[in-house]
C-alpha cells in the first residue's frame, strides 16, 4: 500500500471511530434522558405533594412574569366577585326581559341577566312577582348598584340602609347594601313587609315609598306599576316599545307648589322617609 492509501485508509479509520463514538454517546445520553423523566414521573406519581408544590411554584413564576408584563397584579379569583352572566343561558322569558331591560336603561346585558335570574328567584321563594321586584329597580335606581338618595336609600332597591341594617347582618354588614345580589334580597323583603302591612300592591308600593300617611305618592306607584305592565307584556313574547305612547302618561298630575313650604312640611314622596 502506498503511503497516500494509508493516508486515505487512517482518515476513514478515525472518522468511523468518531461517528461511532458520538452515536454511542448520543444513545447513552438520550437513555439517562428517558430515565430521569422516567423517574421524575414516578416520584411525582407517588409523591403528590411534591407535585402540587411544583404546580404552585410554576404558577406563581407565571403570574410574576404576568405583573411584569402588565405593570398589575394577576387575580384570576376576581371573576367570582362579578355580578354578571350570559343571557344566553337564561331561560327564554328571563333572557327577553333582560335584553329590553339593557336596551332601555343602557346597562349591559350581563351583570342585568345576574340580577334578572336572581329576581325570578327571589320572587319564586317570597311569592312576589319577579317582574314588579325588576320594575321597582328600574324605577328606584334605574339599576344603579351605588345609587343613593338626599335621605339616604341606597342601591338597586333604594333600601333605608340605616333603617334596616339588620336585614344586613346575615349579609356580613350595612355595606352590602352596595352588593347588587345582597341589595336585592333585602329590598324584597322589605316590600314584602310592606305588602303585608298595606294588604295590597299598591298600598304596599306606597309604604316602600315612604308615601303611606301622604295625600299622594308623586306618581311612584303609578309609574312603578307601569313599567311593571311593560315587562310583563315582554316576558309574555309580546312587542313592547321601550317607552310608553306620549299620549299614555304615567305620571301623576301635577301640584300646585307653593312658593314657601311650610315649616312643618313632610319630605317629598320621591324620597323615603326613615319609617320604613
Amino acid at each position: 500500500m502506498t503511503a497516500s492509501g494509508k493516508i486515505v485508509s487512517g482518515v476513514r479509520t478515525f472518522v468511523a471511530d468518531v461517528t461511532e463514538g458520538f452515536l454511542e454517546i448520543t444513545h447513552n445520553s438520550f437513555a439517562l434522558i428517558g430515565l430521569a423523566v422516567a423517574f421524575v414521573v414516578l416520584t411525582l406519581t407517588a409523591r403528590p405533594d411534591l407535585r402540587q408544590a411544583g404546580e404552585a411554584h410554576l404558577m406563581d413564576w407565571l403570574q410574576s412574569r404576568q405583573v411584569a408584563l402588565l405593570e398589575m397584579p394577576v387575580e384570576l379569583g376576581a371573576i367570582e366577585r362579578a355580578t354578571a352572566s350570559n343571557p344566553k343561558d337564561l331561560p327564554k322569558e328571563q333572557a327577553a326581559v333582560a335584553y329590553w331591560l339593557s336596551k332601555k336603561y343602557r346597562v349591559a346585558p350581563e351583570p342585568l341577566s345576574a340580577l334578572v335570574a336572581e329576581a325570578y328567584e327571589t320572587g319564586a321563594r317570597t311569592k312576589i312577582d319577579p317582574t314588579l321586584i325588576l320594575a321597582i329597580m328600574a324605577i328606584e335606581s334605574s339599576f344603579n348598584p351605588f345609587a343613593q338618595s338626599s335621605v339616604g336609600a341606597q342601591g338597586l332597591m333604594q333600601v333605608m340602609t340605616r333603617v334596616h341594617t339588620d336585614k344586613y347582618e346575615n349579609f356580613g354588614g350595612h355595606f352590602a347594601a352596595f352588593d347588587p345580589v345582597t341589595n336585592l334580597r333585602v329590598g324584597v323583603k322589605v316590600l314584602q313587609e310592606c305588602i303585608e302591612r298595606a294588604g295590597s300592591v299598591e298600598g304596599g308600593l306606597r309604604y316602600y315609598v315612604g308615601a303611606a300617611n301622604l295625600p299622594d305618592d308623586g306618581g311612584y306607584t303609578a309609574k312603578v306599576l307601569a313599567e311593571h305592565f311593560r315587562l310583563r307584556q315582554v316576558a309574555g313574547g309580546r312587542s313592547t316599545p321601550l317607552n310608553p305612547p306620549a299620549t299614555l302618561s304615567t305620571q301623576a298630575p301635577a301640584r300646585t307648589v307653593p312658593v314657601v313650604a311650610p315649616a312643618d312640611a313632610p319630605e317629598a314622596a320621591g324620597d323615603k322617609l326613615a319609617l320604613l
